[in-house]
Formats: C-alpha cells, sequence, structure tokens
C-alpha cells in the first residue's frame, strides 16, 4: 500500500502533514537536489510521531481504527492463510447471505471450515456483500456447515468483523434472533476444536453468533461489544451524536476484553494499525490461529464441549 493511496483518519493529521511534506522532499529530489538526509529526517519524525500516536490511543480512536476502510478484511485473511477455499452457498430454507462467507479449505495443509463476515473493499462489493451486515440466511448457513465439519472431524475458524446483524424488517420477519441463538448455540455444541478471532468490529449477537469459541482472539485495535457506540447513544442520551462518548465508557476494546477475560489474547498490529501492513498482521494471524488449534488438538469431543462451556461460565463468575 503506497503513501499516497493511503487515507488518514482525523486524529492521524500531524502524521498526514509529514507524510505530505517527505512526498514534496522526494519530488524535489527527483529534479537532482541532494535532500536525502532532510527525507530522512523528516520520515524518521513521521514514524515517532505515528508510533506515539498509536502507543494511547483512546477507545473511539480504536473505533476508527476498526472500521478504517483498508484494513484487511475477510477475503484477504482468506488469499493470505487458506488454500483450496471453496466456499458453499445457501442455507437450504430461503436463500444465499454473502454478507456471511462460510466454506471449506485447508490451514498450512490442513483441511478446516472457515466463516466470517465480509464487509467489501470497494462500493459494489460493499454493496454485494450488504456492508458485512448479515441476515438470518446467513448465521442459517454457519450452522449447516458447522454440523458438516462436526461431522467430517474438521476444526472450525471463525472471523468476525461487522457492525452488527442486519436489522432490515425482511431479516426480523425470517427469525434474525432465533437465526444468531442458534448459531450461537451451534458453536457451543461443537465437538471439534473452533477458534475465532475479531479482525475489526465485533458487535451484537451478529458477532456472538459465530465467536463463542474454544479460543477467542481480537487484534490490537480491534473492538468487541453488545452494542455499536452510535446505537448506545441513541439510547443512553436520545442523541446519536454522542457516540465518542459513548465509546469511551462502554469497555470495548481488546485490552478490556482480555481484562474481563471474555478474550483469550490480543494479536498485535503494525504500528499504525493493520491497515499499513496487511501482509505482517495476516502472518501473525495465522501464527496466532496454528498455535490455538494445537493447543487444542489430542483433546476428544468430550474435554473440547467441557473446555469451551467452562470459559464462558468463568465469564460470568469472574465478572459477577
Amino acid at each position: 500500500m503506497q503513501d499516497q493511496m493511503r487515507s488518514y483518519l482525523d486524529f492521524e493529521k500531524p502524521v498526514a502533514e509529514l507524510d505530505s511534506k517527505v512526498d514534496e522532499l522526494r519530488a524535489l529530489a527527483a529534479s537532482g537536489t541532494d535532500i536525502t538526509d532532510e527525507i530522512g529526517r523528516i520520515e524518521d519524525k513521521a514514524a515517532q510521531a505515528l508510533a506515539d500516536l498509536y502507543l494511547n490511543l483512546t477507545p473511539w480512536q480504536k473505533t476508527l481504527v476498526a472500521r478504517h476502510p483498508q484494513r484487511p478484511h475477510f477475503n484477504d485473511f482468506i488469499k493470505g492463510l487458506i488454500t483450496e477455499f471453496t466456499p458453499l452457498a445457501g442455507d437450504r430454507k430461503f436463500g444465499e447471505d454473502e454478507a456471511l462467507v462460510a466454506g471449506f479449505g485447508r490451514f498450512r495443509g490442513e483441511p478446516i471450515c472457515v466463516m466470517g463476515q465480509e464487509k467489501g473493499d470497494s462500493t459494489e462489493s460493499r454493496i454485494k456483500h450488504n456492508f458485512g451486515m448479515a441476515r438470518p440466511e446467513g448465521y442459517r448457513k454457519c450452522v449447516r456447515l458447522m454440523e458438516m465439519a462436526e461431522r467430517f472431524g474438521l476444526p472450525v475458524l471463525s472471523l468476525a468483523d461487522s457492525a452488527g446483524a442486519y436489522p432490515g424488517i425482511g431479516a426480523e420477519e425470517r427469525g434474525q434472533a432465533e437465526a444468531i441463538a442458534r448459531s450461537t448455540d451451534a458453536c457451543l455444541a461443537l465437538g471439534v476444536p473452533n477458534v475465532a478471532i475479531i479482525t475489526g468490529e465485533g458487535m451484537s449477537g451478529g458477532a456472538i453468533a459465530i465467536t463463542t469459541a474454544n479460543k477467542v482472539m481480537m487484534l490490537e485495535h480491534a473492538i468487541y461489544s453488545v452494542i455499536s457506540p452510535e446505537a448506545a447513544s441513541s439510547i443512553l442520551w436520545r442523541d446519536g451524536t454522542k457516540a465518542q462518548e459513548a465509546a469511551n465508557n462502554m469497555k470495548i476494546t481488546a485490552q478490556d476484553m482480555l481484562r474481563f477475560g471474555v478474550i483469550d489474547s490480543i494479536l498485535k498490529e503494525p504500528v499504525g494499525g493493520a491497515h499499513r501492513d496487511p501482509a505482517a498482521m495476516i502472518a501473525t494471524t495465522g501464527d496466532a490461529i496454528a498455535k490455538a488449534f494445537d493447543e487444542l488438538s489430542g483433546l476428544d469431543a468430550d474435554a473440547i464441549r467441557k473446555q469451551r462451556r467452562q470459559k464462558f461460565l468463568d465469564i460470568g463468575r469472574k465478572l459477577g
């Protein structure tokens, strides 16, 4: 990803100004002026400013990073980690939902079932995938694939990145809440290992439906919550403009989730967020997935279920 193609968040303006200065100096250097040392000095200053900025992000700033349009999405992780990926379509009841992509492939040579929300990376693909907001048929498709994975003894990997399940009238008429509940139950009932990673936004039951796993991890600047900051703002203050205040008080960051015992570990992102070096983030994620499955290998179906059940029981006991 080239610097000139990168979009900056509002709080990154100091870094954007330094990067712009570097671009100006590089253009000047191309004309024959020797200013290599000056370019290097400003590049170092920009890198340090970026590191300092990301060292103490507020929850709202993390929310903006988690939503960054250039952050790696489900399809990027599939291309980088899964070979021979074959997506399956339809819930065998109503139709296909392209917000939730699910299928089978190979992870480091071993067969695996993979599912997750895809937000899209262009206007056309975002509309196609409904911005990652799944309908009931998407969750029922995931249940269908989890049952297949169980039948064939294949581990399940979930990658969550969604602003929430789709709240439209049609989705509610087709049983959105029931579909989410059944998907969550299917996760809990699996006799094969399942690992879940929140890569960006993990909002509401739309995320929980596929992340009730033996091992749950989050990227460093991802967020995880029962409700979005905007929705919380509307409910608490009858004012949707207080999303920033809501985010800063909701305990939605990966660091909060680890402290509460909701997740098992945090995957460190490249300086400046996963969108600045997607390849490195995908590689780090792959290593974490492999380690998580290794830790669960050797357990039989009953032990797998018992470990998962105990994990979620412990959350309530610790928070209680």
